[in-house]
């Protein structure tokens, strides 16, 4: 494939990666599950995808930067979660050879910055500590169950979907 055709399906993939990230996250608010100390997005299942492309890296990243500002968040977790889920992409490329550790990163990213934002950007009264907690549930039910179980429905289908 040429060079050229490279980087138009490399931009095409990261893009209907983000627009699918903002969908999800559109459903997990309209359901009430995309914030709080206990947060489920749905579209946190997507963070395993650099384990197939790094097109997911940029995509996710706008996603949920665009997730985030479209949602109504303050401009520290906008940045802040931004950030997690780009250091969790990240994460996920650099351990893409243990496919079943793909969901490790994206959720230590959230457990360890999504707290903070919390506490000091929306005044959460709770406790550091148990915020993480909150958020590590969250996370592990979004990123550990049902991003593993997209992983493994995606597996089969790598080389059609995520063909270069």
């Amino acid at each position: 494939m040429k060079k050229e055709t490279k980087k138009v399906v490399f931009v095409a993939h990261a893009a209907v990666i983000a627009a699918l990230y903002v969908v999800l996250t559109q459903l997990s608010a309209s359901l009430g599950l995309a914030s709080g100390a206990i947060q489920i997005r749905i579209s946190e299942a997507l963070t395993i995808l650099p384990y197939f492309t790094p097109a997911a890296i940029p995509g996710l990243f706008v996603g949920c930067f665009l997730s985030n500002l479209l949602t109504g968040s303050v401009l520290w977790d906008i940045l802040f979660g931004s950030l997690a889920t780009l250091l969790g992409a990240l994460g996920t490329w650099f351990l893409r050879k243990h496919k079943y550790l793909a969901w490790a990163p994206p959720a230590a990213a959230n457990i360890m910055i999504v707290p903070w934002v919390l506490k000091f950007a929306y005044g959460v009264p709770d406790a550091v500590p148990y915020l993480m907690v909150t958020v590590g549930i969250g996370e592990v039910i979004a990123c550990g169950a049902a991003g593993t179980l997209l992983l493994l429905a995606l597996e089969r289908h790598r080389l059609a979907v995520f063909a270069e």
